[in-house]
């Protein structure tokens, strides 16, 4: 018997092979094959919003209003970041936003343009 990893949302034991993709039957996750041997040779894939996969120097574009702490101050929908720099943590990305300066945002509040 082959040995499934486990769904990397939900942690079910119950995945299964579908050609080049594992698929979760109790969340519907889908992953590749290709992004579960990267994972497991200790390589951590940051992607936006909608799965692609971002890297140093990507030009992104935010998709949701974003207070800034400590001031009344809002990155708005649609303000595009280029040169990007990714790192490790909670936001991980590092960058430079015009009329801002420098900025951490978080890659869940980010699309790749």
């Amino acid at each position: 018997m082959v040995d499934l990893p486990n769904c990397p949302k939900c942690n079910s034991e119950y995945t299964y092979d579908d050609g080049s993709l594992f698929v979760c039957p109790e969340c519907s996750h889908e992953w590749s094959v290709e992004l579960e041997v990267e994972n497991s040779e200790g390589s951590k894939d940051i992607t936006d919003a909608n799965g692609n996969v971002l890297n140093d120097g990507d030009s992104v574009s935010v998709i949701k209003d974003l207070k800034v702490k400590g001031t009344s101050l809002v990155v708005k929908v649609g303000t595009k970041v280029k040169n990007i720099r990714l790192v490790d943590g909670d936001h991980d990305i590092d960058c430079k936003i015009d009329g801002f300066g420098a900025m951490k945002l978080k890659s869940e509040f980010v699309k790749k343009v």
